[in-house]
């Protein structure tokens, strides 16, 4: 299949290959472009020579190129592409394909301008595709007497002819004659090297040889492969070159014609330093007069020495010597990524170079320089930035600098793999930006205290250590071979308290907690006491405590719970555990449970110095004080709420208690009457006051006793003349008489608060200091 593509029609006559060519068009300027064919990146005429790009991924297998004329087909393989003025190189890194064709290459028709006709041919699955690129050229630039080109791979002459031949230097030249023929029409050739002069052929055996030898447009033209036995290497300020001398001679009558054709190009395959490639070639490769005149670029666009400084790329001249210098991020040159045991990066330039120098005779020679360059394998380290936020407890790592040509597949945290991008459903986020300078960044965020973060307890910093192992996977694009970036990011907590677990029972609440290697940093507290074995029998607690665990069941009515919302339906009941540093005795955080709790009878006492009862009871009961009735009936039972100092209560001071008295009366006949004594009995020494006016304070809830007891006479209420009782603070549900015991004021002092103030009788026993009646 061969398919025929005016460069003039091509964008309507594009045809498909097989691939996306989108990867490498941000790799060349369109200018001059036609898209002919899709993976076909350019078709460009530069000054000397005319260039074919083309794309690896459309193509799917490296390309051929055929050159064509009208004599038939020729596959430009590496010899006769050197032969033949064509240089094809195979960036497979980069994904390109370049052929560059001299003006004078072997195929070229001259006419008007210069025609280059070739076959790009792509194969796949074993079938060969065509495709002809055609294009037609004019040198833009005027040609100077002399002109020599260093390409990649042959050197080529071309002079100006000044021969009075009137059919044609070139079929002169297609006549053969034996050596030293005395044929007008018999060219030979002689190369000299600084040890000999070479014995002289014809023509025909040095294009056997690999020489070409031809005329165009009245232009002499000489074209040779590196390494020839007749061209020889050589040192000019340092520098390496290879020269080849060959002098064109012919006999017409008693005419000797001879044409001295020299060609010397530097070797230098340039050098990497402190971010520039650096080239360097003589100044004078041929004779001159003054200083030659340098101009350069990338890809065929030339500039002189103020615009190529301005860009930032730098030529000097030392010791006869011209030094080309090129920033690794120049305009026009190419990266690509490599992965190596590491990850690196090079940089590939394509230098052109114009060298013009003038002889003794005012006349020019232009030396035209095609090299491409590379950099070494330069290290590309990625960056990592942990910002990880402990306040706002997320790890937060930066992976920056990842190149543009370098993608993030996957990540590894703690050994579990998740692909690129994230899904919804996980709660770790994963943030791409790209930068300016086309590298771009990822930011990963993991929640301090996820399950995948491994937390561990540092006793050097009595901290929590959290540990995130992450493994990023890379790969360099085109292509799929992985880099492997693997950091491990810390952060100390500040130890977490610990947390009991909390049940409701129907006697009471019960704490358990399983213990961590780092407990030990704390204290339970249950109130202002520090929760031991010794404290848990004290207060009727059953405490269960080995290095697994801590069990604690507490007991309805026993020291450390508050009640609330109290009445014959039920009351609810908090605890309250308390957590503090050991070392600052700081309460970090506590563990409180709320129940609800329901029984037939209970009485509750205070710290505030009031008495709570229900019992089993008609509704139409009363207190010592007839007018204290309950707050609350339900026709079997009642429900009592009274300060412990009114409605008739009485006052005991024991050796170590006060207890508060009253009964719950029910008339059952005229001369017997039945009820309840229910008191209030607080440790002497945790009470602050035992009243004052209408103040009660305690450390601690008294322990409450209901009694049944049947009297015989019924009891008469006391009462307080009026003038003389205070004012009295009455809950509103409860009718409240303005009744008070005698005794007006005792205050009793607790030994470890204020010693100064207490004196002990002859057994050691605790002295009341005030003592006022009424």
């Amino acid at each position: 299949m061969k398919l025929a593509v005016d460069t003039n029609t091509s964008t309507a006559m594009a045809f498909k290959l097989m691939f996306s060519v989108a990867l490498l068009l941000s790799l060349w300027s369109t200018a001059e472009c036609d898209f002919l064919v899709e993976g076909v990146l350019r078709l460009e005429c530069r000054d000397r020579y005319f260039v074919i790009a083309v794309d690896l991924a459309a193509t799917g297998e490296v390309p051929r190129f055929e050159a064509v004329d009208g004599t038939g087909t020729y596959a430009i393989t590496e010899h006769y592409a050197a032969k033949c003025g064509y240089t094809i190189s195979i960036l497979s890194l980069l994904g390109l394909v370049e052929l560059r064709a001299s003006y004078f290459s072997c195929h070229t028709e001259r006419g008007a301008g210069f025609s280059f006709r070739f076959n790009l041919i792509t194969t796949y699955k074993g079938v060969d595709a065509y495709y002809a690129l055609n294009k037609t050229c004019s040198s833009p630039l005027p040609w100077s007497p002399r002109e020599v080109t260093c390409e990649v791979n042959y050197m080529e002459v071309s002079v100006r002819s000044e021969l009075p031949c009137q059919s044609g230097l070139s079929d002169v030249w297609s006549i053969l004659g034996p050596p030293y023929s005395p044929s007008t029409e018999d060219w030979q050739v002689t190369f000299q090297n600084p040890d000999e002069q070479l014995p002289p052929m014809n023509l025909s055996q040095a294009r056997q040889q690999g020489y070409i030898f031809d005329l165009v447009h009245d232009r002499i033209v000489f074209r040779t492969p590196y390494g020839q036995l007749d061209s020889y290497h050589t040192e000019v300020t340092g520098i390496p070159v290879e020269v080849v001398r060959a002098t064109l001679f012919s006999r017409k009558s008693w005419v000797v014609v001879m044409v001295d054709l020299i060609a010397a190009c530097s070797k230098d395959e340039g050098s990497y330093d402190s971010g520039y490639m650096i080239w360097d070639t003589p100044e004078a490769l041929y004779p001159s007069l003054g200083k030659t005149q340098i101009s350069f670029g990338l890809n065929g666009n030339l500039m002189d020495q103020a615009a190529a400084a301005q860009k930032g790329f730098i030529m000097g001249r030392s010791n006869s010597t011209v030094q080309i210098g090129i920033p690794y991020n120049a305009e026009g040159g190419y990266r690509k990524s490599f992965v190596s045991d590491g990850l690196f990066e090079f940089y590939i330039f394509n230098l052109d170079l114009k060298q013009t120098s003038v002889d003794e005779r005012h006349e020019e020679t232009v030396v035209w320089f095609h090299r491409t360059l590379v950099t070494p394998l330069l290290s590309s380290p990625l960056f990592i930035e942990d910002q990880t936020d402990v306040e706002d407890g997320t790890f937060s790592i930066n992976l920056g600098k990842v190149p543009r040509d370098v993608e993030l597949t996957s990540v590894q945290l703690n050994g579990q793999e998740f692909a690129v991008p994230f899904n919804d459903s996980i709660a770790y986020t994963l943030t791409e930006v790209r930068h300016s300078n086309k590298s771009h960044s990822y930011t990963l965020k993991v929640p301090l205290r996820d399950p995948i973060v491994i937390q561990e307890f540092s006793k050097e910093n009595a901290a929590m250590l959290h540990k995130l192992d992450i493994n990023y996977t890379l790969i360099v694009t085109p292509g799929d071979e992985p880099y492997y970036h693997t950091i491990s990011a810390t952060a100390l907590m500040a130890a977490p308290p610990p947390s009991f677990d909390v049940v409701c029972t129907e006697s009471g609440i019960d704490f358990k907690l399983a213990y961590r290697s780092f407990d030990y940093l704390w204290d339970f507290m249950i109130g202002s006491d520090r929760l031991t074995p010794a404290l848990a029998a004290n207060h009727g607690y059953t405490m269960s405590n080995d290095s697994q665990s801590l069990l604690l069941s507490v007991p309805l009515f026993t020291h450390g719970y508050k009640y609330t919302d109290i009445g014959l339906k039920g009351f609810l009941g908090t605890f309250t555990i308390l957590v503090r540093d050991r070392e600052t005795a700081d309460i970090l955080t506590s563990t409180t449970k709320t129940c609800l709790f329901n029984t037939t009878e209970f009485i509750m006492c205070s710290t505030n110095g009031w008495m709570t009862v229900a019992v089993e009871m008609p509704a139409h009961s009363h207190l010592v004080n007839s007018l204290c009735v309950p707050k609350e009936a339900d026709g079997t039972r009642v429900l009592f709420s009274f300060p412990l100092h009114s409605c008739g209560s009485t006052v005991k001071l024991a050796k170590e208690t006060v207890t508060y008295q009253n009964k719950i009366y029910l008339d059952t006949s005229e001369n017997a009457v039945e009820g309840m004594t229910v008191r209030c009995m607080y440790p002497l020494a945790s009470l602050y006051r035992l009243f004052s006016l209408h103040k009660f304070e305690s450390d601690e809830e008294g322990v409450g006793n209901i009694i049944p007891f049947v009297e015989t006479t019924k009891a008469v209420p006391a009462t307080v003349t009026p003038a003389v009782a205070p004012q009295i603070t009455r809950t509103p549900s409860l009718p409240l008489p303005p009744f008070y015991p005698t005794v007006r004021y005792i205050k009793v002092y607790r030994v470890q608060n204020q010693p100064g103030q207490i004196s002990k009788g002859p057994k050691g026993n605790l002295q009341v200091k005030k003592l006022r009646y009424a």
